[in-house]
């Protein structure tokens, strides 16, 4: 299918040449990409990242196949929150000052959204992943 895209773009009249950041090699999700896991290909294709530097250090949230671009969606910041981890949650409000555990219910970097089980009632809240692995809440909904 590539090869298909990269002849059309070479035969296509006017076509604009870019580069694209591609797969060396198959990459299975949540590794994270290193230079070795990444190559430029001389073609604009459709979604596809162009700055390499954008994608050196993220973790892949899907499977990434070899010669295949990598776009916005295939990558997020390294999780730093494994499903089932025991995590402080934080809730501040005004003066109130709410300080718990809870068992998160799935993976997450900092700065995603995510689902956490208070250990002793066992209600779910929402918060925000902080660079020290706690959990923020901002919103607690009845």
């Amino acid at each position: 299918m590539i090869r298909a895209l990269l002849l059309f773009l070479a035969l296509a009249p006017g076509a604009a040449w870019a580069d694209s950041v591609v797969a060396a090699r198959t990459i299975r999700s949540q590794a994270i990409l290193t230079p070795a896991d990444v190559t430029m290909v001389s073609a604009d294709l459709p979604g596809a990242l162009s700055d390499p530097d954008s994608v050196i250090g993220m973790e892949a949230r899907v499977v990434l196949y070899a010669g295949r671009p990598i776009r916005p969606a295939d990558i997020g910041p390294p999780a730093i929150v494994e499903r089932n981890q025991i995590v402080m949650v934080y809730y501040r409000h005004g003066a109130l000052h709410i300080m718990m555990e809870g068992r998160t219910l799935a993976r997450a970097g900092v700065g995603d959204r995510l689902r956490v089980m208070n250990l002793e009632s066992r209600n779910t809240v929402t918060g925000t992943v902080a660079e020290d692995g706690s959990i923020v809440v901002l919103n607690v909904m009845p």
